[in-house]
């Protein structure tokens, strides 16, 4: 990875990515859980069919994966009433500490933004409020399925 931070893309213009980003996500949340990469997947390919949520976003240069980022309609069964959220947010070991994590997150907000929202959810793990914080995310609910939601508006 060079000085500067990778480009942004929507997967859309990058569909060669779908699969590493599939893998990525798999290995992340999903795989001890027991569901199957071809789940996962699928969820990936429904964010290149042309509608406008789910979206995929990926960090790359050139043929070089560094990480993605989602804009999703839900992501907790929990809070159906918000939308759209933030989620499945990846950065390749080597890129990390270094930006780019931030950058596909506020990323994934302007998406929102851009398709009319006013506000943009995410949850998290209780000990990255400070990382989101540091963005402008404000803490909305705490234990929430053991995590903190966390939204931001324009």
């Amino acid at each position: 990875m060079t000085a500067s931070l990778p480009a942004i893309s929507d997967l859309r213009d990058q569909p060669e990515f779908a699969e590493i980003i599939a893998d990525r996500v798999w290995q992340a949340w999903w795989r001890e859980q027991g569901v199957a990469l071809s789940e996962i997947e699928a969820m990936v390919h429904e964010c290149m069919d042309g509608q406008d949520i789910p979206l995929s976003l990926v960090a790359h240069e050139g043929p070089d994966f560094y990480g993605c980022a989602h804009l999703i309609a839900s992501d907790l069964d929990e809070r159906p009433q918000y939308t759209p959220w933030v989620a499945a947010v990846w950065v390749e070991p080597k890129a990390r500490k270094g930006g780019l994590g931030a950058k596909l997150v506020l990323a994934a907000v302007e998406q929102g933004f851009s398709r009319g929202f006013d506000t943009v959810y995410l949850c998290a793990e209780p000990h990255l409020a400070s990382f989101y914080e540091k963005m402008g995310w404000r803490c909305t609910e705490k234990r929430v399925a053991d995590l903190s939601v966390f939204s931001i508006s324009r």
